[in-house]
């Protein structure tokens, strides 16, 4: 996903946004919100990860550790 949303970046900051009409200004401007909104989804997602990570290693830890 993230070379999806570097790739959307560079695309979206490519356009010359003098020429727009208001109606493009306006779907450029929702159009970066969904973007940031997407890149704050992948760095919360990201946590998630690693806290999963934590959490099973914990998990196996007890389980080895109450089979003895």
């Amino acid at each position: 996903m993230a070379d999806t949303i570097a790739e959307t970046v560079d695309l979206l900051y490519t356009i010359d946004q003098e020429n727009l009409t208001p109606d493009q200004q306006i779907a450029l401007g929702s159009a970066l919100a969904n973007l940031a909104q997407a890149e704050r989804l992948e760095q919360i997602n990201e946590h998630l990860r690693g806290i999963h990570q934590v959490l099973n290693a914990w998990a196996l830890k007890a389980t080895v550790d109450g089979g003895r």
